[in-house]
């Protein structure tokens, strides 16, 4: 909006000629939302607490969770808000890959919001039941993919990391699955908000990989260079990303240990599903089981669990998901967290060395 606003003004004032910059406006959005996060961040901690909107502890849950309970919760709208500001703010308006992303966002938030709400209301750790949070989700992601479409902006292939050519065309199923990866990956980053700032970091290292992948793609030289086909207009969600680093960030400052302020199914939801819609926008879907490699293990952990024990009647891990088998094994959670941050760069960076290694 503002290179709309500000740029017809360049000629008086040069310096306006920088909002045609990606890479600019892309840090501007960062550095934005980030501000927003930190100046209402406190602000909004007191509104929660003042409401009673305090964290719900599940009693099945490590025992020590117990003194998480009544911590503010919900911060994903102040994420979320932060990011639709900001990205509003510094793209370039016509871009319909940001708008598709920031709905996706918005939309993946607000079934969160309504659990949260119920959680709240209830005063228990059931929210909204499994089976209407996933007619909600499938609606949703039906959408998308028709917004997808309806713009020529989806295609039914899967394109392969360390594989210049490798494809499969996938034809009417490509539906299936992003219906079914696009539910587990917010559901997964759910999974992995389990302890203080454990998810959060995971979420910005895998968007980081994204935003050099769109610009990127964005750029002829560059994605030519690299032998990938050109993806024109892609280059723009690297400023939605620059906004979700940023508010990320600033989240991050009042939930790192001990946690002032959890994000909540509003925030887990809506990044994981904005994070998967951005792999599948820009053509990278197979690349998310790289660089959110954190999601998957916490996901498989809970899946692996419960089947283990239907089919056996034995546990293979002390609690899942598997951060919480680390904790019973007598981990601090910081140390838990942080070692998941660590393998979360070390992926991220594996992600990135895709893009030569092909």
């Amino acid at each position: 909006m503002l290179e709309y606003l500000l740029y017809p003004f360049a000629k008086q004032l040069i310096v306006f000629h920088v909002l045609k910059y990606i890479t600019f406006r892309t840090l501007g959005a960062m550095i934005t939302s980030l501000v927003i996060c930190m100046v209402f961040g406190n602000a909004f901690i007191r509104f929660m607490s003042g409401a009673g909107m305090g964290q719900v502890v599940r009693d099945e849950g490590p025992k020590n969770h117990k003194v998480k309970k009544g911590t503010p919760t919900m911060g994903g709208v102040l994420i979320i808000g932060a990011i639709a500001v900001s990205t509003v703010l510094w793209m370039d308006i016509t871009n319909v890959y940001v708008w598709i992303l920031l709905f996706a966002l918005l939309g993946f938030g607000a079934i969160g919001f309504v659990d949260d709400f119920m959680k709240l209301k209830s005063r228990s750790a059931r929210g909204l039941k499994g089976s209407y949070k996933f007619v909600m989700e499938f609606a949703l992601t039906i959408v998308i993919i028709y917004l997808l479409v309806r713009y020529d902006h989806l295609d039914f292939t899967l394109t392969f990391p360390f594989f210049k050519k490798a494809a499969l065309d996938l034809g009417w199923t490509y539906f299936l699955f992003v219906l079914f990866v696009i539910i587990g990956t917010s559901n997964a980053v759910n999974l992995t908000d389990g302890q203080d700032g454990l998810a959060i970091v995971p979420v910005m290292t895998s968007f980081s990989v994204y935003a050099v992948f769109a610009y990127v793609l964005g750029n002829i030289k560059f994605s030519e260079y690299l032998m990938f086909t050109p993806m024109m207009g892609t280059g723009e969600i690297a400023t939605f990303i620059g906004a979700v680093i940023g508010a990320s960030l600033g989240f991050l400052w009042f939930n790192t240990y001990p946690a002032e302020l959890f994000m909540g199914d509003v925030g887990s939801l809506g990044l994981g599903g904005g994070l998967f819609m951005t792999a599948v926008v820009l053509k990278q879907e197979i690349l998310l089981g790289i660089v959110g490699g954190v999601f998957v293990a916490e996901a498989l952990s809970v899946i692996t669990q419960v089947g283990s024990f239907k089919l056996s009647g034995r546990r293979l891990f002390a609690m899942a998901p598997i951060h919480h088998h680390f904790e019973l094994k007598g981990w601090d959670e910081p140390k838990i967290t942080v070692r998941f941050w660590i393998i979360s760069i070390l992926l991220a960076l594996i992600g990135l060395a895709t893009l030569k290694l092909r």
